[in-house]
């Protein structure tokens, strides 16, 4: 698979601070890459970076496979702190003007991007009476007036109600899937990230902590029933054997995690204790998503 991104110790300074730390990234074609992070982690500079609004201390960047980052930012749209909209104009003004500051001179390409976004039938209605979904269906309209294959979205459905989130998400998997758009998004609101991404990167202090993908992330916050025992062994066995159970981990100091027969832990821990296994501990285990996302970014808030 083709790389849309690739990072190589990329790393910002300011002064004495370390905003991005030795960041190595790599998005595939056709991704939605869910970059996740504290506050002040890196993910905003990251991407300004990319997009060449800053640049990096040192490291190095590929676009597309090339180190020709003039080309590979003519085929990237970015909302990056969000663009100024006129609040005086309407939805196709709006893009008319951004569309000359583009250089673009045939505005065809308006009521294309209008109704790709689903704002087609707004006629004069201008953009302060526009909702708050709206509005942001509109910055994602303006950073896909160049017909980019690569969309960088930092934080785009941060303030909008459950409605809102829904049409950006349904925007964003229209624009991956039919579009065949690489996606670059940060957000905060972690449940409806995994929703929507195919792989994620977890940022923490400027460093990349990891990066995986969503099958992965499926794995990693599996549920389970949790044992520890005095002898794992034949505990297996009886698993095995009388609980019929075909899906089970055995770790170090006597833990098992049991994967299926997630609904019988009575019946375990009787036919445990039955056959003379010592059971010190039995419960329900495993990571939900967020749960999961925050313990990575290194804090419990």
């Amino acid at each position: 698979m083709k790389l849309v991104l690739q990072t190589n110790g990329l790393t910002k300074k300011y002064g004495n601070q370390i905003s991005v730390n030795e960041v190595n990234m790599n998005i595939e074609k056709g991704d939605i890459y869910g970059l996740i992070g504290k506050n002040g982690a890196g993910k905003t500079t990251i991407m300004k970076i990319v997009c060449g609004l800053i640049h990096q201390s040192y490291g190095d960047i590929k676009l597309f496979e090339s180190e020709n980052l003039e080309e590979g930012r003519k085929r990237i749209g970015c909302i990056i702190e969000n663009p100024a909209l006129y609040p005086y104009m309407t939805a196709r003004e709006n893009l008319i003007y951004y569309d000359k500051l583009l250089g673009i001179t045939d505005y065809s390409n308006v009521d294309e991007v209008l109704s790709l976004v689903g704002l087609k039938n707004t006629g004069k209605k201008k953009t302060k009476a526009f909702s708050l979904g709206m509005k942001q269906r509109l910055s994602i309209a303006i950073s896909l007036l160049g017909n980019p294959d690569f969309l960088i979205l930092d934080e785009p459905i941060n303030g909008l109600d459950p409605y809102g989130i829904k049409e950006i998400r349904e925007l964003l998997l229209k624009l991956n899937i039919e579009n065949e758009i690489t996606i670059l998004i940060s957000s905060h609101i972690l449940g409806e990230l995994a929703k929507l991404a195919t792989k994620y990167g977890i940022i923490n202090e400027g460093v990349l902590a990891c990066e995986f993908k969503a099958a992965e992330l499926d794995e990693r916050c599996k549920k389970c029933i949790s044992i520890v025992v005095d002898d794992s062994e034949k505990a297996a066995y009886i698993l095995k054997h009388n609980i019929k159970s075909s899906e089970f981990k055995v770790f170090d100091e006597g833990k098992i995690c049991v994967y299926d027969c997630l609904d019988i832990p009575a019946q375990i821990n009787k036919e445990l204790v039955e056959n003379g296994v010592l059971v010190s501990s039995i419960g329900l285990g495993g990571n939900d998503i967020e749960g999961y996302f925050i313990k990575m970014m290194g804090g419990n808030e």
